[in-house]
């Protein structure tokens, strides 16, 4: 009698005296959960999850996986649009019990898990009144979010968050642990500034801290008209570097948190931060009040963690998305205007136009200095919409419609980047950064083992 030996099964054979319950398979109760991602998507299950503890065990899934046959997707915070926590099939080698934050305010250097969420690391950072620059959701991954940039509220004044990494503690295809710094393995690191998951698992990121108790931010939301738009994304790019304005056209959801009557009415929400002295705050932000009579104003004092506290919650949806970028003055009122009309075609659960300033300290770091490509530009501009699984198709047509009609279709930013494939991967990754991955995928991972990502191809 033969036996069927699966690929899941030789991997399971491996890991399981090491992993015990820590390794799931589809007969486990806890599967369907711990498989889940922030965005959901269409695919088949995964074949296996493995939740290591360490390095060490991160080497062995790595290896194991390998040894099977099997594919391999790396989990962290699960929000990527590409859904790259995710493989059919495969194993999902999941981070978030490498979760520890070691916080060393003299030196201001923060250390945390690879499996660490932005919202925990900056709680444990902000009650020793220091922080580090991610993005603006507590539930990111702060692995993910900082190999692909990491635009956020301290960006403009700080640079992005892979400019803030002083190093990181990898495993490679071939199992071994690295460090990788200016100093150690120099190629990699720099690959890993904006190359995303192409050339490892991160286990342990080192990051520089800043002083930041207090800021001058929150929410607010006025009407949604053209000129308000416009303005909107003008003020935010010409701002002092001190002020993050995070722009969002969108039609207002049913959440708690935003006043029932506004529900169903096209707003604009602005998430800012005056991370300056917060006795000038009022100051700083006047002119985005002056945009519209408010339907919900929260800004005021208060500590730099609570602007990632609150999180909304709700039913999974399928997420999709588009992203390029713009030039702050091409948003002018026939664009803002083209957004407005967009909004109005949506059918899908929520869909937003969301714009990222860039600039600042992003821009004065040199071009060549990391992967990250598109130093020159001025706005993120991203196209998402998020709906039930039966008319997710329909949020895809309106995303891809809505990113043609705003004409994003050249560079991209990684982190928002939704379709995949290798044009898309180009556009994240133009001209000689391109060739430069290339050639460092094929010294650290040359059998393109970490390919759950915008992938970058070993050069032949």
């Amino acid at each position: 009698m033969t036996v069927n030996v699966t690929p899941v099964d030789h991997a399971a054979a491996a890991l399981r005296p090491r992993l015990g319950d820590r390794l799931l398979t589809s007969d486990d109760a806890r599967f369907v959960t711990t498989a889940a991602v922030a965005i959901d998507g269409p695919q088949g299950p995964p074949g296996m999850i493995a939740r290591p503890r360490d390095a060490a065990e991160v080497s062995l899934v790595v290896t194991a996986a390998q040894d099977a046959g099997l594919p391999i997707a790396v989990r962290g915070g699960g929000h990527s649009f590409g859904r790259f926590g995710w493989v059919e099939d495969g194993l999902v080698l999941d981070l978030r019990l490498l979760d520890h934050v070691d916080l060393d305010p003299a030196a201001r250097v923060g250390r945390a898990g690879g499996g660490t969420t932005a919202g925990a690391y900056t709680a444990a950072a902000g009650e020793l009144g220091l922080a580090t620059g991610f993005g603006d959701t507590a539930s990111v991954g702060i692995a993910g979010l900082t190999l692909g940039g990491g635009v956020g509220y301290l960006s403009r004044r700080d640079g992005l968050t892979l400019d803030n990494l002083i190093a990181a503690d990898v495993v490679l295809a071939d199992g071994r642990q690295v460090r990788a710094s200016a100093d150690e393995e120099p190629e990699l690191f720099w690959a890993l500034r904006g190359g995303g998951g192409n050339f490892g698992v991160v286990t342990r990121l080192h990051l520089r801290l800043v002083e930041q108790r207090q800021v001058y931010g929150g929410v607010l939301m006025v009407p949604l008209t053209a000129r308000a738009l416009a303005d909107a994304a003008t003020i935010a790019y010409d701002a002092d570097e001190n002020l993050t304005v995070m722009v969002n056209a969108l039609v207002a959801p049913p959440v708690p948190f935003v006043p029932e009557a506004v529900h169903g009415k096209p707003v604009l929400m602005m998430e800012i931060a005056w991370a300056g002295d917060p006795a000038d705050g009022e100051a700083a932000v006047a002119p985005l009040r002056a945009l519209g009579a408010p339907y919900l104003d929260l800004l005021g004092p208060k500590p730099y963690a609570a602007l990632f506290e609150g999180a909304p919650g709700g039913p999974m949806l399928h997420g999709v998305g588009r992203t390029g970028f713009a030039a702050a003055a091409a948003v002018d009122d026939g664009w803002a205007g083209r957004v407005l009309d967009l909004l109005a075609t949506s059918t899908a659960a929520m869909t937003i136009v969301g714009l990222r300033p860039l600039g600042g300290a992003i821009a004065r770091v040199p071009h060549e200095a990391t992967a990250f490509a598109h130093r020159g530009h001025e706005l993120v501009v991203s196209t998402t919409a998020m709906a039930p699984a039966p008319v997710v198709a329909a949020a895809q047509a309106w995303s891809d419609g809505a990113a043609a009609a705003l004409g994003l279709d050249g560079d991209a930013y990684a982190n928002f980047l939704g379709p995949v494939g290798p044009e898309h991967s180009r556009r994240a990754y133009p001209g000689a950064t391109w060739d430069r991955l290339v050639a460092a995928k094929a010294a650290y991972d040359p059998r393109n083992v970490f390919r759950s990502n915008h992938n970058v191809p070993p050069a032949r």
